[in-house]
């Protein structure tokens, strides 16, 4: 598929970069989260404190996110994602410094800080470069990567840390990711000066773009529709953040799954996540050119997911692991409508000049929702167990979709002043 994009258009070799990029930020986040048994054990952190580290890296990450529409605009597309995947790379490798609690703290805090950047910038990237029918395909491109990291952290992560140590996981992901910015400063341009766009592919792209002074915050969040959306992801992410910085650790604990069996096993549910991103970021712009309107073609996601996620539910009560694992992926591939369209959504509300603050406060009100969790989830499966996790997580996507309905009544652009 990957190949096939390539060689259909340059935007598409564009979203493969924002799409690789992902995959690396997930690779570094992940770290924490499958070394976590090892690294829990050798200094003695509790799921309390783990919790606790997880919270300080959302905390950063939603600043990260809230400033990193500013931030891109000031320096541009191209130079703000480079810097912000240099100084990631560097502050994930020095994770291997980290001693105890609170080393681990301000380190999570650093790298969540400019892992903020990837979203919003990327989001950015793809409301310049696809028009509003491939949108949907190319900000799925981008939700792709956080599944393909995710996907392939487990075992990669667990063979490093197997064979070479748990410094390692650290190491090859911060490396890798200086690699990747060689490959963006080459061959990253604006579609407005790219030199290898062919005319007919770089005035369908500008057919689309509009143009106007910078947005501010404050003028953002007087429009109900972004409220909406912020307050629709505030408590939706959770679901994906709960799988992602949660799920090693409960099989380890609640499945008894050994460091090799995770490393076996952990990344099955994120590769249903790509497939549901991948079908859904078609539907959806098969959807538009079909006909039918932005309201199903969007909000419609919505209430798919809300209606489907919440079987995951009954993946913390089944006996055998392996319907666990089942149900997890389920809700993982069904929980890909709702991203997608909460990730496309603030590209069709707003001019390209704005999606990056507007994409930037949606998703540190996302990480914000998670950072306030992170410690509950650690407290309520210690005192009870996972299953009400499980079952609070499951129907936050059909809050999500009445929160949306409620506020978004059409979808369409937006005036801000």
């Amino acid at each position: 598929m990957l190949v096939a994009l390539w060689s259909n258009g340059l935007r598409w070799r564009i979203g493969i970069l924002l799409l690789v990029v992902t995959a690396i930020n997930y690779l570094d986040r992940q770290a924490f989260a499958v070394a976590a048994p090892v690294i829990n054990a050798q200094f003695g952190l509790t799921k309390a404190d783990y919790g606790f580290i997880t919270s300080a890296f959302l905390f950063a990450y939603a600043i990260g996110q809230a400033g990193a529409g500013w931030a891109v605009d000031q320096v541009g597309t191209k130079r703000g994602f480079g810097i912000a995947v240099i100084i990631w790379s560097l502050v994930g490798i020095a994770h291997v410094l980290g001693r105890g609690f609170w080393s681990f703290i301000g380190l999570r805090a650093a790298l969540g800080l400019f892992e903020g950047f990837n979203f919003p910038t990327a989001m950015k990237a793809v409301s310049e470069w696809f028009p509003r029918a491939d949108r949907a395909l190319g900000a799925s491109m981008v939700r792709i990567g956080s599944g393909f990291g995710a996907l392939l952290s487990p075992p990669l992560l667990a063979w490093l840390i197997h064979d070479y140590g748990w410094q390692a996981a650290f190491l090859v992901p911060g490396f890798i990711g200086f690699i990747w910015v060689y490959f963006w400063q080459r061959f990253y341009h604006s579609p407005q000066a790219h030199p290898r766009l062919g005319e007919m592919e770089r005035q369908m792209i500008l057919a689309e773009q509009a143009h106007g002074s910078k947005i501010g915050w404050s003028q953002l969040i007087r429009r109900r529709e972004i409220l909406g959306l912020m307050a629709a992801r505030f408590f939706a992410d959770n679901l994906q953040y709960f799988y992602v910085f949660w799920l090693p650790i409960y099989l380890s604990e609640a499945r008894g799954f050994s460091l090799a069996q995770i490393g076996m096993f952990a990344w099955i549910p994120f590769l249903f996540s790509d497939a549901g991103g991948i079908f859904v970021g078609w539907l959806s712009g098969h959807l538009i050119r079909r006909g039918y309107s932005m309201n199903i073609a969007r909000k419609g996601l919505l209430w798919v997911a809300g209606f489907m996620v919440p079987v995951t539910s009954l993946a913390a009560i089944v006996d055998d692991p392996m319907w666990a694992l089942a149900l997890i992926s389920f809700g993982l591939f069904a929980n890909q409508f709702k991203t997608t369209a909460l990730f496309t959504l603030p590209t069709d509300l707003c001019p390209p000049h704005a999606v990056g603050a507007a994409w930037g406060l949606c998703g540190a009100a996302g990480s914000i929702g998670a950072m306030l969790f992170q410690p509950a989830i650690g407290w309520i499966s210690d005192q009870f167990s996972y299953g009400p996790v499980f079952a609070i997580v499951s129907i936050l996507p059909l809050l999500a979709a009445i929160i949306v309905a409620r506020t978004i009544p059409t979808v369409q652009r937006i005036e801000i002043d």
